[in-house]
C-alpha cells in the first residue's frame, strides 16, 4: 500500500525571470531614469558660474581700463612742445556706459522668466558687442588729442602731433568681449537657470503656502487672518 506524504515535492524548475520591455533599451531601469538629468542639471548650474564669472569680470575691466590713457601727443604752443594724453572716458564713454548696462543685464537675467529673460539676455550679448566695437573703432584717440590741444593753447586751430597709442583700447575691447560671451551663455541655457525670489521650486512649480496659526484669543492674530482673506473661525472647535 502506497502513503501520502504531506511534505511538498521539491520544484526543479527555475524561477520565471521577468519580463522585459523588448522596446526598452539595455540598462533600462526606472531606478536609473533620474540620472539622465543629472548630465544636463550640471551644464545648468556649471553654464550659470560661467556667465556670472565672464559678465562681473568683462564689465570690470571694461570700467577700469576706460579709466586709462588710451592716446598721447603733442602740440605745439609758443614756440615749445606740450605734451597731451587722453584716456579711454575722454575718447569715448560709449564702453563704459554699455558695460554697466551690461551689469544691469547681467543680474535682470535671474529677476525674468521665459520671453523676458531671452530679451534681457540678448542685450546683455549687444552691450558686450557695442562695447568692444566702440572701443576698437575708438582706439585712435586723435578726436580727443585734437581737443585738448584745442582747449590747452585756447586755438580752436591747433592740432595734435606724434600720435601713439597704448593698449588699453584692445583691453577694453577683450573686457566687452568676455561680457558678450555671458551674454551668449544666458541666451543658450538661460532658460533652464534658476530665477530670483523663494516662491519656486527647481521644478518651476509654485511652493505650498503655510497656512498661519490664528490664536482666537488675540485680536491682533483674527485681524491679521482677516486681511489675508482666511476664515478665522473654520479652524475653532477642532
Amino acid at each position: 500500500m502506497g502513503y501520502v506524504s504531506a511534505v511538498p515535492p521539491p520544484r526543479t524548475d527555475a524561477a520565471p525571470e521577468p519580463e522585459h520591455d523588448p522596446g526598452a533599451g539595455p540598462g533600462h531601469d526606472q531606478a536609473h531614469e533620474p540620472r539622465s538629468e543629472a548630465p544636463d542639471s550640471r551644464r545648468s548650474r556649471r553654464s550659470v558660474a560661467v556667465a556670472l564669472l565672464l559678465g562681473t569680470l568683462g564689465a570690470t575691466v571694461v570700467l577700469l581700463a576706460s579709466g586709462r590713457v588710451w592716446a598721447r601727443g603733442t602740440t605745439a604752443f609758443a614756440g615749445d612742445s606740450l605734451r597731451l594724453t587722453a584716456d579711454g572716458q575722454t575718447v569715448t564713454g560709449l564702453p563704459a556706459a554699455l558695460a554697466i548696462v551690461g551689469l544691469a543685464a547681467l543680474v535682470a537675467v535671474f529677476a525674468v522668466r521665459g520671453r523676458s529673460r531671452l530679451l534681457v539676455s540678448g542685450l546683455l550679448a549687444l552691450s558686450g558687442l557695442g562695447a568692444a566695437l566702440s572701443a576698437v573703432l575708438a582706439a585712435d584717440g586723435r578726436s580727443a588729442l585734437d581737443a585738448a590741444a584745442a582747449r590747452t593753447t585756447a586755438d580752436t586751430a591747433a592740432k595734435a602731433a606724434g600720435l601713439t597709442h597704448t593698449a588699453w583700447p584692445y583691453v577694453t575691447a577683450a573686457g566687452a568681449a568676455l561680457i558678450l560671451i555671458a551674454g551668449l551663455l544666458a541666451l543658450r541655457f538661460g532658460r533652464n537657470w534658476p530665477a530670483m525670489g523663494g516662491r519656486y521650486e527647481r521644478d518651476g512649480s509654485p511652493r505650498a503656502r503655510k497656512a498661519a496659526v490664528v490664536d482666537p484669543d488675540r485680536p491682533e492674530d483674527l485681524w491679521k487672518a482677516l486681511d489675508r482673506g482666511e476664515d478665522p473661525t473654520s479652524d475653532q472647535g477642532r
